[in-house]
Order: structure tokens, then C-alpha cells, then sequence
């Protein structure tokens, strides 16, 4: 049977149309060959999410979005086409997540482990977003971003103050200052080239001062060296003998011992000393009172006469004389 050109025709333009329906819906992620479910997810913002975007499961690829609608109060409604055959919850969670740095998305379905009635084919998952790079990154700039705009504004401030000090009145101010800084520098150079002619000119007398310096800092390193060759350690070990012993006669002289510590400590003795002092005393008195007691010279011989203690002159037998009447 011979086929004609017609039907080769329509026959060929059929297979395009259905390996065209078949190309579209690879691209969209459907696969027209296996049994497939159909989830749905309700997000406020898929913003980097587009179609035939991969769904995975713990990593595995199990599905791709179909499509992505906005329905009356802005939410957006995420169409999942599921080819793999793993079961899991209605409890279960669509999380979108970013997949790069430059904000692409994908959908991960987290599995609730909760024994809860099985997700089946135009069932709703729960929505959830991951926060990505760009999202932290944007939550560490905002309170970075507000002290800069605090720093900025100090700044400004500080700006503003400083144009208010600096004056005219000011800035003349600090210009003469500035001359003044100038003449002082000047002067310290005119200073240290003074200082360097006082040098130059006087280099021989400091040559020699430094010279006998020298000569000073070998002569007290020789007697340092003298010193430390004098047997110093024997002489203060004799010294600590001598004050040792002296130490000893002060502990013998406190305790009473010897005729020094006797002297201090015994108070007979002391009294006794004090007695024949005072006697010798009134002796000395007596005798430079009435001397003619004590000394008798005579030419002729004659008696010394007798006085009792009140000065009175007696006879042999101790009876006052008149002196007037014996004079008479």
C-alpha cells in the first residue's frame, strides 16, 4: 500500500507538535512519561525564583517549580511538580533558600517526622524562608550603616565646631604664632652654631678635661682595686669582737659585776660615798671657818688654845673662857 505525500506530511507536522509539547514541558520540568505529583506552596516573596527551578530532598533533585502565580493579595502562589515517589507529611516544610551570591533561589522540602497523615497530590506545604548571605550580610550593614550615619553627623558637628574656633581672630592668632615658631628656630640654630664655634675653638681644653678624667676614673679604679685587695672581712670581724667584748663589760657593769657595775648598782655604797662626801665637805667648811683649829705656829712656844664647836675658846677642862676678861 503506498502511502501518499499528504499523509507522510501530516504525520511529521503530528510528531513536531507532540516532540514540541514534549521539549516545552521538559523545560518547564514536567515529564510527561512518569507519574508525577503536583504541590503547592504560598510565599509573600520569591524574588530570584524562576521556572523549572530544581526541588530537592536532603540534596536529592526530586522535582522542579512549574509555576509561579500572584494571586489577589499579593501572596504568589509556587506550583511543585514532584517526580520522585519518597512520601512524606502535610506538616511538611517548602523552604526557599538561595542557592549563589548573586540571588538565585531554589525550594528545599524539609520532611515533618511527626507520623501526621501523608501529603498527597494539590496539597499546600508550608512555607519558609532560610536567610541567605544577602540577607545576613544586609542585617550586619543596617547597624553598621546607622553608626556611620551617627559618625557622619558627629563629624559634621566637629566640622562646624572647628569652623566656629577658627575665626579670623584665630587664624591670625595662629599665623603669628606660626612667625613666632619660625624666629624661635632661628634662634636655636644661631644657638647650636654659637654652641659648635664654643666647641671648635675651645676642642684642646676639652681634649684635656676629658684626658684627666681619665686619669681620675684609673686612679679610683686602682683604689677600688686596693680596697678590694684590703683584708676588710679581718678587720670587720675584729670589730665585731671589740664591740662583742665592749658589749659584755656593759652587760657585767648592768649586772653589778666589777667595782664600775658595784659603783652603779649598789646603793650602800652609794650612800656611803655620799656621807664621807658630805663630812668632807663640812670638814673643808670647818677648817676654812677656823683654820687656827687645824694650824698652830708659835715662837715661843705657847700652848694652842683650846675651841669647842660653836668657835667658843675653853680651858683644859672644857669650860667656855671669857676671852675679853682674859685678854684684860
Amino acid at each position: 500500500m503506498k502511502i501518499s505525500k499528504e499523509i507522510k506530511i501530516a504525520v511529521l507536522v503530528i510528531a513536531g507538535i507532540i516532540f514540541l509539547i514534549f521539549g516545552i514541558n521538559f523545560l518547564k520540568g514536567e515529564n510527561l512519561f512518569s507519574s508525577s505529583r503536583t504541590f503547592y506552596v504560598n510565599y509573600k516573596n520569591v524574588e530570584g525564583l524562576t521556572l523549572s527551578t530544581p526541588v530537592t530532598i536532603s540534596g536529592l533533585h526530586v522535582g522542579n517549580v512549574k509555576d509561579i502565580k500572584l494571586k489577589e493579595d499579593a501572596t504568589l502562589v509556587v506550583t511543585l511538580i514532584i517526580d520522585n515517589d519518597y512520601t512524606f507529611s502535610k506538616n511538611s516544610t517548602a523552604e526557599l533558600y538561595d542557592t549563589s551570591l548573586i540571588g538565585g533561589k531554589s525550594i528545599a522540602i524539609m520532611p515533618a517526622l511527626d507520623n501526621a497523615e501523608l501529603a498527597e497530590s494539590g496539597d499546600y506545604l508550608v512555607a519558609s524562608r532560610k536567610s541567605g548571605l544577602t540577607d545576613i550580610v544586609g542585617e550586619r550593614l543596617a547597624p553598621l550603616q546607622e553608626k556611620i550615619e551617627s559618625l557622619t553627623q558627629n563629624a559634621d558637628s566637629l566640622l562646624y565646631s572647628f569652623n566656629g574656633i577658627f575665626d579670623e581672630k584665630t587664624t591670625t592668632n595662629l599665623k603669628n604664632s606660626i612667625a613666632g615658631l619660625e624666629q624661635t628656630i632661628a634662634s636655636f640654630n644661631a644657638t647650636s652654631k654659637s654652641i659648635n664655634s664654643i666647641l671648635t675653638s675651645n676642642k684642646d681644653n676639652i681634649n684635656n678635661t676629658l684626658t684627666n678624667l681619665n686619669h681620675t676614673s684609673d686612679n679610683f679604679s686602682k683604689l677600688s682595686d686596693s680596697l678590694a685587695a684590703t683584708n676588710i672581712s679581718g678587720i670587720v670581724n675584729n670589730l665585731e669582737q671589740s664591740l662583742a667584748s665592749f658589749n659584755g663589760v656593759l652587760n657585767d657593769v648592768n649586772n653589778g659585776k666589777g667595782s664600775l657595775g658595784k659603783l652603779l648598782k649598789d646603793d650602800q655604797l652609794y650612800e656611803n660615798i655620799e656621807g664621807a662626801s658630805l663630812q668632807l665637805e663640812q670638814l673643808l667648811q670647818d677648817m676654812k671657818l677656823n683654820p687656827k683649829r687645824y694650824v698652830h705656829f708659835s715662837v715661843f712656844g705657847k700652848k694652842p688654845k683650846d675651841f669647842d664647836a660653836e668657835e667658843n675658846q675653853v680651858d683644859d677642862n672644857g669650860t667656855a673662857v671669857d676671852v675679853e676678861t682674859t685678854n684684860n
